[in-house]
């Protein structure tokens, strides 16, 4: 008997992908920002002119993963950065990263430093007397790079937003 080639193809193709069934599913990789969310929070809404506020970004960080701390382990490692770009009327001051947690890692002879599960990086915002009224957007750059125990995801800079709502009076 003698197949055509359009016909070898097809029994070909037709036995291929129920064996395709069989293999294996190779996970894909997420992206850092699937795997770590930031959401902003002021604290005081709405905002008095000529007095401090506290603008708070909270990381969610998906299970099995983590982001280096702060205050790095070893000096390859790559520390989360919150940079706040203020509009006229406000001045920021240094943000407060909380104090990580020694865990070990298959891949590390030591402990190292890292955040997991949710935590809160802290900026204080001096809201001047020559601030509009309204509601004022403050821009926000946060860097980081997570991690699991096989991976770590190439670092990543998510752009987020703060609305401070300036009180008239």
């Amino acid at each position: 008997m003698i197949f055509s080639r359009a016909s070898f193809l097809f029994w070909r193709v037709a036995l291929a992908v129920p064996l395709m069934a069989w293999l294996p599913v190779q996970a894909q990789t997420p992206s850092a920002r699937d795997v770590v969310s930031a959401k902003t929070h002021i604290s005081s809404d709405p905002a008095a002119r000529g007095t401090a506020v506290e603008l708070a970004v909270i990381l969610k960080i998906q299970d099995g993963y983590h982001i280096n701390a702060r205050e790095k382990s070893e000096e390859y490692l790559i520390a989360p950065d919150l940079r706040a770009e203020t509009p006229g009327g406000f001045k920021a001051g240094d943000v407060a990263y909380p104090k990580g947690e020694l865990h070990t890692f298959t891949f590390s002879k030591k402990p190292l430093n890292v955040y997991q599960g949710t935590v809160t990086f802290r900026m204080p915002i001096m809201v001047l007397s020559s601030t509009p009224a309204g509601p004022q957007k403050i821009n926000l750059k946060l860097r980081y790079q997570a991690c699991s125990t096989e991976i770590c995801l190439p670092p990543t800079t998510q752009d987020l937003q703060a609305i401070v709502n300036v009180s008239g009076r």
